[in-house]
């Protein structure tokens, strides 16, 4: 019975980042509808469910079928008919328990790039979502993902799985703001690449208001800062930058310091109050003497990505206990997918034992019927009836048990 189901995947865990395409559709969103749906028939399988992120190309479906190698190729080539055979070897295959357990682990974020990142529900649930609405799916995958949707809510809630930030933008975002700052501080971001991207958005949570964005591409800090409605100038302008600031945030591509004491003294315009410096870049875009010379509070990336692994390792010690309570989930799920096969099996019983009574009473036994006065007549169809529901209610109570 659980044994049908099925997940070919490939992940962040056995394959490079930039190779996870050839084990995707490669077609437009329009067509995609119409290759699952070949995809399904092609392979013969009863449902199925895709799952395509930055990290995770999965395919979880029902099928009696095993799923060995020529199954692989064949799978994949309706794919993508330009995937190299030779690599189809790094395809993670689970089948029955172990598919469940997979899926289950993959929905409480125990199996992410980032453990305890809740984005991954997410997208699961909108890609069962829209394999639903195409009709690619069925009941074996709908109380699965119902199950597992469950199972990861419980993580959430009974487990500490998703605390302690493990993202250096957050966990800088979380250090400016146990700094009391205030929200009309004059923040001045340099650079706009996707570190400053990310802080924008946490600035804009936060209802942070005056942000002014440097960046050599002009065009590109007008873009971020229409996202906070900042202001944006060119990076070469950065000198001559009049306004003062409370905070510097400060990520760029630049391989040596940008901001040094002459520049650092000049973008002061006399103020003597401590200033927070956040530094993400690598290596540091803020030389070492602002933070001697000056009055200041630095906080620089490799103190947060120390603190980035130090909370991932709390996540993973959590992952521990998360693992017992799947196995007690996947268990409860076992059994009561058998029941329902079951319930289903039997769903025509009870109109093949009506049959059967009317082709006795109507067919095999007309003529003894014919030959009774009424009353017994009725007597023989009250029983008969009394033995149609107890021949029903027999079966159904001993699957219930």
């Amino acid at each position: 019975m659980i044994g049908g189901y099925k997940i070919l995947t490939v992940t962040h865990h056995n394959v490079k980042l930039n190779t996870l395409g050839q084990y995707a559709f490669s077609c437009e969103d329009t067509e995609l509808p119409d290759r699952l749906h070949s995809l399904k028939e092609e392979t013969e399988i009863e449902e199925i469910m895709y799952l395509s992120t930055c990290n995770r190309i999965t395919y979880f479906f029902y099928t009696d079928q095993k799923i060995d190698s020529p199954f692989i190729s064949s799978f994949f080539k309706n794919v993508n008919h330009t995937v190299d055979p030779a690599t189809l070897d790094q395809v993670q295959k689970y089948e029955g328990r172990e598919a469940l357990n997979h899926l289950f682990e993959v929905a409480a974020s125990m199996n992410s790039l980032v453990v305890g990142e809740r984005e991954i529900l997410r997208q699961l649930r909108e890609a069962y979502k829209k394999c639903y609405d195409l009709k690619l799916t069925g009941d074996h995958l709908r109380v699965a993902m119902t199950a597992a949707v469950e199972g990861a809510k419980e993580i959430y809630a009974r487990t500490r799985i998703g605390e302690k930030p493990v993202s250096i933008v957050s966990l800088a975002i979380q250090k400016l703001l146990r700094h009391k700052i205030s929200r009309n501080a004059r923040i001045l971001l340099v650079g706009a690449g996707q570190t400053n991207t990310l802080v924008v958005k946490f600035l804009r949570k936060h209802e942070f208001k005056n942000i002014t964005i440097f960046n050599r591409s002009l065009a590109r800090a007008q873009q971020l800062a229409g996202i906070i409605k900042g202001r944006a100038a060119a990076l070469e302008n950065l000198p001559d930058y009049q306004e003062g600031f409370d905070v510097m945030i400060i990520c760029t591509g630049a391989t040596e310091a940008l901001v040094n004491s002459e520049l650092y003294n000049q973008l002061l315009r006399g103020e003597t109050d401590t200033k927070l410096l956040i530094d993400l870049a690598i290596p540091n875009n803020i030389d070492r003497e602002v933070v001697n010379e000056f009055n200041v509070q630095y906080i620089e990336i490799e103190d947060l990505r120390n603190l980035a692994k130090e909370n991932l390792s709390f996540r993973q010690n959590e992952v521990v206990k998360g693992r017992k309570m799947l196995k007690r989930k996947i268990d409860a799920f076992t059994e009561l997918h058998r029941q329902r096969q079951i319930v289903k099996a039997m769903k025509n019983v009870p109109a093949e034992i009506k049959a059967v009574k009317s082709h006795a009473i109507n067919k095999v036994f007309k003529k003894d019927m014919d030959n009774l006065d009424e009353d017994t007549k009725e007597l023989i169809n009250r029983m008969m009836d009394y033995m149609e529901k107890q021949c029903i209610g027999i079966p159904m109570k001993a699957v219930k048990q």
